[in-house]
């Protein structure tokens, strides 16, 4: 591996003019292939084997016109007078805006609230239902201008109207935390490197990566259902670990540099350690990812495989593209003018780098930090023991948002139940008697105490198949509600036995019911196959047993300590005001296992950049200590700034009103802070401390069977220094590139 990336990152630097022409014709060409497709993104879930699914595809079958896959808006009216909307004053306003709908484009059909009882008891508020002849993604422009439209003319009359349902289209999104990421990321490179020239090379490589993968995905989803957040999730990480590798490849470079090395031998001997870092660093990523795929919900398989072909362009962007940049600046990067005088100091042999300060502090006390390290993430994980999930609905949307108003002004006029009703289907179409199968079931709901109303039945053409609406008392991510959809399936059960027929509960409460279980169930099966592959991963890079096992174990410490912080926040209430949480909600269910498949593959990176250099130093001759104390002074830096930049990326959604963006933010960015500064840089260098040089070892018997795949490029080095292919340059020697200066 380690010949093999030297030899490429020479032909690279050689060809840089061919190489950089080859990317231009890639990145026009996925640009040429996004503007021929008309790729569509969808929010729907499919839950083989789950009660709720199968209810959904009876009621495909047998009421298709229930079933419709049209997109659907929720127009609600309040009259802010006070006033009866059956008024004289506010009827014919209504009937207006009714016909208004009807007459929007895209639009099948409009329920009239006056005229089919869809009025609250105080007779103020009332809603529309509004289905539309094409799915969510083709909703047009014009469409949701008219939906828009209708509120401001209802305004105009004086009423209060708000939208719901997933018609309604936000009419602008701010990209305030991807500007403040990219401001973040830049400013840090320029600190880390002293040189605008060697802070611009990771961000030009990685905007290229990222714009090759968004347009991969783009046309991808013309072909396959693809999740409406995968392409922001392979933003988001693409555009993160691509600064990260090329943030290691061009320290690595400016490194052989200072050490005399020619800039074209210079880039090979990158390529061939930090490359190989690189390389397997990915691979983790893409695991983890892919991995994603096992816990058969669709949406979170496109949003896994849209990630990981965005991690896979960034590997490949690092390992070509940079090096053919940097044979483009030549020596030109390790000339930093913005370096401190500190920074210089140390750069001269006065000063001790941060990072080796703290390796020798943490190597001095490594029980104390060990215990305090533990204790300390142990404490923030208890809240994880009360963890509760759901799916996102209008209650978290952004104070003020149109959506949060509707959900507001229904839960006010109906009670808080009305927004998450219960489709309950009664399938009898193997009993004797299925109108009285049906009465029965309508029945057993009115005697439930959370059941606020229940509609009468439904029947299909057929006569045999029955729908039922209940409404509960309480609102649709409380635990009164999530306990009444059980009870509803419990007593079914009973039903079905006495009588022969099925019910079966969906709709948007019991999706999230069972999505919740399901996700629940599969983490198990998940944690057991990513981190298995990982670790057989880690075994081939490190050959040991034990820093393997000391990676995984200590990147489940920050995941639960990262997933109490979210209960104690978003759950609980704790600092809410600080962070700007309106109301407290269940987590939501993608979140846990997105988190885990997203930071696994961001903590073995930390690893791998980090205890790389430790085993580079330890087969080189340095005892297990020093060896530690080297692994920090050459890798410590270039952690500490990509976890800076991964946490401003994240913690910029902070800023988001939507608390959904809130909690994805928060989490992200603190399981980086956890385990980049906690786990990597405190439990791992103590951990091996105390291990000493059983931290290395490895069973003769495994020692035969593993290949070596010199991650750490020693073949590599002592074949060149036996060959002697390049002898150092007088002119460069004793250069010391600002790559190396210490942040802080």
């Amino acid at each position: 591996m380690a010949t093999f990336l030297y030899r490429l990152g020479r032909l690279a630097f050689r060809r840089r003019r061919l190489v950089l022409l080859a990317w231009v014709v890639v990145l026009v060409a996925a640009g040429i292939g996004v503007s021929s497709v008309s790729g569509s993104t969808t929010d729907d879930f499919t839950l083989p084997g789950t009660q709720s699914q199968q209810a959904i595809d009876l009621l495909e079958k047998e009421f298709p016109q229930a079933s419709a896959s049209g997109a659907t808006a929720r127009v609600v009216i309040e009259a802010a007078d006070g006033k009866k909307l059956t008024s004289t004053v506010h009827k014919p306003q209504v009937a207006g805006l009714v016909d208004d709908l009807r007459t929007a484009p895209q639009v099948a059909s409009v329920v009239d609230p006056l005229s089919s009882g869809l009025v609250s008891a105080s007779g103020t508020i009332a809603y529309a239902q509004v289905t539309y002849a094409v799915p969510q993604a083709d909703i047009s422009t014009a469409a949701s201008d008219a939906l828009h439209d209708v509120v401001r003319r209802g305004a105009d009359a004086g009423l209060a109207v708000s939208l719901g349902g997933n018609a309604v289209l936000d009419e602008g999104e701010s990209n305030a935390a991807e500007l403040i990421g990219l401001l973040v990321a830049a400013f840090v490179l320029v600190i880390t490197f002293g040189s605008l020239l060697a802070a611009g090379l990771p961000l030009l490589s990685a905007i290229v990566g990222v714009g090759v993968a968004l347009c991969g995905v783009t046309v991808a989803s013309s072909f396959v259902d693809m999740a409406s957040n995968a392409q922001t999730l392979a933003l988001m990480l693409g555009l993160a670990v691509a600064i990260d590798y090329a943030l290691f490849i061009v320290s690595r470079y400016r490194s052989e540099l200072r050490e005399g090395h020619r800039p074209e031998e210079a880039v090979g001997r990158a390529l061939g350690t930090a490359g190989s870092a690189v390389v397997f660093a990915g691979l983790t990523v893409i695991i983890a990812l892919v991995g994603l795929s096992v816990i058969g919900i669709a949406m979170l398989t496109t949003m896994g495989l849209a990630a990981a072909f965005a991690i896979t362009v960034a590997v490949l962007v690092a390992l070509t593209l940079l090096p053919a940049l940097l044979g483009f600046t030549g020596t030109r990067v390790a000339n930093g003018r913005f370096t401190t005088r500190r920074s210089r100091a140390v750069q001269r042999g006065r000063g001790t780098p941060m990072g080796v300060r703290w390796g020798r502090f943490v190597t001095r006390h490594p029980w104390k930090m060990l215990l305090a390290s533990v204790v300390g993430l142990g404490v923030l994980a208890l809240p994880a023991m009360s963890l509760r999930l759901t799916l996102p609905d209008d209650s978290m949307a952004a104070p003020g948002s149109t959506q949060r108003v509707a959900y507001d002004t229904l839960s006010k006029g109906f009670g808080p139940g009305f927004s998450g009703p219960l489709t309950v289907v009664v399938d009898a179409r193997t009993s004797d008697d299925p109108k009285a199968a049906a009465k029965d079931a309508s029945a057993l709901l009115g005697r439930l105490d959370d059941v606020a109303t229940v509609r009468p039945p439904v029947f299909n053409k057929a006569g045999d198949v029955a729908l039922i609406n209940a409404v509960p008392a309480s609102s649709p991510t409380s635990q009164a509600t999530v306990d009444l959809v059980a009870d509803i399936r419990e007593r079914g059960t009973a039903l079905a036995k006495a009588g022969g027929a099925q019910l079966m509960v969906t709709g948007t409460t019991a999706l999230n019911i069972d999505v919740s279980a399901k996700l629940g169930e599969a983490m198990v099966p998940y944690l057991a196959i990513v981190v298995g592959l990982a670790l057989i991963l880690l075994l081939l890079v490190f050959r040991s047993v034990l820093v393997p096992l000391k990676a995984a174990l200590g990147f489940l410490l920050s995941v639960v300590a990262t997933l109490g912080v979210l209960v104690a926040v978003f759950q609980w209430g704790w600092l809410k005001d600080l962070f700007g949480v309106d109301e407290t909600a269940p987590i939501v269910s993608l979140l846990p296992i997105l988190l885990i498949g997203v930071v696994f593959g961001l903590a073995m990176d930390y690893e791998v950049f980090l205890v790389s250099g430790m085993r580079e130093a330890y087969v080189h001759g340095a005892s297990p200590t020093e060896a530690i104390v080297t692994g920090f002074r050459h890798g410590a830096r270039v952690v500490t700034a990509a976890a800076i930049i991964m946490i401003s990326v994240f913690a910029g959604f902070l800023l988001d009103d939507v608390a959904l963006v809130k909690s994805i933010g928060m989490g992200l960015a603190a399981a980086v802070l956890f385990d980049a500064f906690v786990v990597r840089m405190t439990i791992v260098p103590a951990v091996m401390t105390l291990l000493q040089d059983r931290a290395w070892s490895l069973p003769a018997w495994l020692d035969r069977v593993l290949p070596n795949v010199d991650v750490e490029g020693e073949k590599l080095r002592h074949t060149l220094d036996v060959r002697d292919t390049d002898a150092p340059d007088p002119a460069l020697a004793g250069r010391e590139p600002a790559s190396f200066t210490p942040l802080g």
